[in-house]
């Protein structure tokens, strides 16, 4: 049985404050979980109600009731299974390839599909400004569908970072070229804006290009999600 003590840490780590103290993060489902076991991520406990599901039999993990799983979890209805995982340290930034910028992006779900997208084509890092949410904000790690463990997201002062770069830095804006017509670089950096006001003049000044994805029907749609966006955008920079 899991005492009350441990039962309000763990609900605890659903909130940043007590992600960043411990320098610990929840994970919750299956897939996830086994995801991130599989991975180079450190395990601090995880939280079965069916102690054959995972397939594992470890210290770390532990049989709980799904009452006591109901009471750790941040979902509706928990599933099975509830993993703690350390923070890794972030790692150096690889300007050997592209990079994708995070300029305040705000919304969990975004930040996690973009994190996956980073992982389906290869972009090994992920800058973010300070103000772009958590990437271990639970409703993100659920996007990222265990992607996080593959993908180096630093936190960074965006415009000191990029003032001090000697690499092509590319902005997607509403007015920008049509990215179909621009000859994408062997490396670069590409800068993705806030959901409601896209990049911020300060990083906007340091962008070399600024492009765009075109808008083929009836102007009814006022921009496309952030996310979507840069999925368009790196199949761009993988073709070249």
């Amino acid at each position: 049985m899991v005492v009350k003590s441990q039962i309000k840490f763990i609900k605890n780590l659903q909130q940043k404050k007590y992600r960043s103290q411990n320098r610990l993060f929840v994970v919750e489902g299956i897939k996830t979980v086994k995801e991130l076991l599989d991975s180079s991520l450190q395990v601090y406990k995880i939280y079965v109600t069916d102690s054959s599901v995972l397939g594992v039999d470890h210290d770390f993990v532990e049989l709980v009731t799904q009452q006591e799983l109901k009471k750790m979890s941040g979902l509706a209805t928990p599933n099975k299974v509830l993993g703690v995982f350390h923070m890794p340290e972030p790692g150096p930034i690889d300007f050997s390839d592209w990079v994708i910028a995070l300029d305040d992006v705000r919304d969990p779900g975004n930040l996690g599909t973009i994190i996956r997208l980073c992982d389906w084509f290869g972009i090994s890092s992920l800058i973010c400004s300070p103000n772009t949410v958590d990437c271990y904000n639970p409703k993100t790690l659920q996007a990222t569908m265990g992607s996080i463990s593959r993908v180096n997201v630093v936190y960074t002062d965006l415009q000191q970072l990029l003032g001090e770069l000697d690499l092509p830095i590319f902005g997607a804006f509403m007015d920008g070229k049509v990215v179909y017509t621009e000859q994408m670089p062997q490396k670069g950096v590409l800068v993705m804006g806030n959901e409601a006001n896209g990049v911020s003049p300060s990083i906007a000044d340091l962008v070399d290009k600024k492009i765009s994805i075109p808008q083929f029907g009836n102007r009814t749609a006022e921009s496309l999600n952030v996310a979507t966006a840069t999925a368009i955008l790196l199949n761009e920079v993988r073709r070249g």
